[in-house]
């Protein structure tokens, strides 16, 4: 059984690494959601960092966006062993939909997102 755990080690949170993300990431369109990435090197640490948004100018209701950050989160949390493990990547994931969709979908979009990113290190 896998780790399915998301512990505080995998949330993005150096001001400086999300800068960097967001100047030099690449970036893809998985909807409901944009995934910005960039490959940390392999002395960074043995997993990769996750970074989740919602637009308060879409969602007014900090509700809204706690529940839709929170199904983001669960998705990647169920999802993450879908990256190989020598992968290691500083993600952010920004939900672009204008509306609440159900968590189905939102797992879909991650699980995709993570297939793509496996293929992306591949390549390099």
């Amino acid at each position: 059984m896998g780790n399915f755990r998301f512990p505080k080690e995998e949330r993005l949170r150096g001001k400086k690494t999300i800068e960097d993300l967001f100047q030099k990431g690449a970036s893809f369109s998985s909807f409901p959601l944009k995934v910005i990435f960039v490959p940390r090197p392999a002395n960074a640490g043995p997993r990769s960092e996750v970074l989740i948004t919602v637009p308060s100018r879409t969602f007014r209701k900090a509700t809204d966006r706690n529940t839709l950050k929170r199904r983001i989160r669960e998705g990647y949390r169920l999802n993450k062993t879908l990256l190989s493990k020598p992968t290691n990547f500083a993600l952010a994931y920004i939900y672009i939909a204008k509306e609440i969709l159900p968590s189905a979908t939102i797992h879909q979009a991650i699980q995709s997102s993570l297939r793509r990113l496996n293929r992306h290190e591949t390549k390099d």
